[in-house]
């Protein structure tokens, strides 16, 4: 027997998931995604979601309410009778009648080994923070944020140099798995949940604008976990001066280096090849990207914008 689902979720990410409950023989019934947005060149054009494209590449419903305020939405979605919705980075909170409008509840598929790091940016906190492993968890989803009891768990380990991008498509594929598992237990009755502990608890606000800038000031482990972590998006930054007047450039990749011996103020260049001294320590930026430019890795980048040892960028 397959399950009837009602998938929900709108960006890339949620992408494998959807494709993968499709393959297991599952009958998707709808998928409720953001509606389209403005985008394009020009941003004239609306542009649907990932979601929303791979749904009608399988010749699956779509649907974009705006919210469930509205009974007819609510309604709407009672009247599917699917057995369990699945919600994996859709971006709405879901009121308690969507909660109850399935036979068998909501599951979440929630990039982070919760309770660390409920909420918005799990998978870019985890990497800033310095933590060396993360996971998928599939909850039974409640009125809270991200609060639920847990079915299902898959760790994944964060290497030293991993950028949030990398561990992004990491975490999709193993959550697509992860949700497959979970699913073909709750079809014979067999997923079991268990309550999240009361201690530790994290919460992983979005990414504000305003810490997207690279403090050099702080030590140098700090700086590479802020760089990774905001690769390639939203993209950590700093300015250097190029042609006599500051010009913002994305760090998109770094590691850890080796100062020997050298020591400078915080943001100042230790030698020719982009290694910049921090608080305490140094980094060595990787790969780089001028607004309007295409990321070049470092060697490619000093082509075209050359900078000497001594050369503070900030």
């Amino acid at each position: 027997m397959a399950l009837r689902i009602i998938f929900m979720g709108t960006p890339a990410f949620s992408v494998a998931t959807l494709k993968a409950l499709h393959a297991a023989g599952h009958q998707i019934v709808a998928a409720y995604s953001q509606p389209p947005r403005p985008g394009g060149r020009r941003g004239l054009d609306l542009q649907k979601s990932p979601v929303h494209q791979a749904a009608e590449t399988l010749g699956i419903e779509v649907r974009h309410p705006l919210n469930f305020r509205e009974p007819a939405d609510r309604e709407a979605f009672a009247a599917l009778q699917a057995d369990v919705a699945v919600v994996v980075a859709y971006g709405l909170l879901l009121p308690q009648a969507i909660l109850d409008g399935t036979r068998l509840g909501c599951y979440n598929g929630h990039a982070s080994l919760l309770p660390r790091w409920r909420g918005a940016a799990p998978i870019q906190r985890a990497i800033m923070a310095g933590d060396a492993e993360t996971g998928m968890m599939v909850m039974k989803m409640d009125k809270g944020l991200d609060t639920g009891p847990v079915a299902l768990t898959r760790k994944v380990a964060i290497a030293p140099d991993m950028t949030g991008g990398e561990l992004h498509d990491a975490l999709s594929v193993v959550g697509a798995e992860a949700m497959v598992d979970a699913m073909a237990l709750l079809e014979k009755g067999a997923l079991e949940t268990v309550a999240q502990p009361e201690e530790g608890v994290l919460y992983a606000a979005k990414i504000d604008k305003a810490e997207t800038r690279v403090d050099f000031a702080r030590p140098a482990r700090e700086v590479h976990d802020h760089i990774r972590g905001l690769a390639p998006f939203p993209g950590a930054w700093t300015e250097i001066e190029v042609g006599g007047k500051p010009e913002r450039v994305k760090l998109l990749a770094s590691h850890l280096a080796e100062a020997d011996g050298q020591r400078g103020a915080p943001g100042t260049l230790l030698d020719d090849h982009l290694t910049v001294a921090c608080g305490t320590g140094a980094v060595s930026l990787v790969r780089l990207q001028k607004a309007g430019g295409k990321p070049l890795d470092a060697q490619d980048f000093l082509r075209g914008t050359p900078l000497a040892k001594g050369t503070v960028i900030a």
